[in-house]
């Protein structure tokens, strides 16, 4: 027997903002919603190959680089044409000691979160 990760859970000022953000970066859907939070996930709903993510209301601050951040590929453009996609969306650049030949971009979501952009597109 094994564990699979069915949900990822994310303190954050705004729920509603980060769900807005993390459906278009993901082609997510709200799955359900109440006063602590907003549950996110694959329209095909809980318990899939993908994990769902909960956006749980707090107001503890953020504090430094997160120990846990998402990879994300692009699914159907280049890394250049999704890295342009994702700043319209509201990310924003983030340092993290990166020296530039990475083939990975950094980045933040509207609450500072880091996250990366990999290269390669996946289907």
């Amino acid at each position: 027997m094994a564990c699979r990760i069915t949900e990822l859970v994310i303190d954050c000022r705004d729920p509603e903002v980060l769900a807005g953000f993390w459906c278009e970066v993901l082609d997510f859907v709200v799955l359900d919603e109440d006063e602590e939070g907003i549950e996110i996930g694959p329209r095909e709903g809980f318990g899939g190959l993908q994990p769902t993510i909960v956006l749980g209301r707090s107001t503890d601050a953020k504090a430094g680089k997160l120990p846990l951040h998402f990879d994300v590929n692009a699914t159907d453009r280049d890394q250049d044409a999704e890295l342009e996609r994702l700043l319209a969306l509201g990310a924003r650049h983030a340092d993290v000691g990166q020296t530039g030949e990475e083939s990975w971009v950094v980045l933040q979501d509207p609450e500072g979160n880091e996250f990366c952009l990999l290269r390669r597109r996946v289907g």
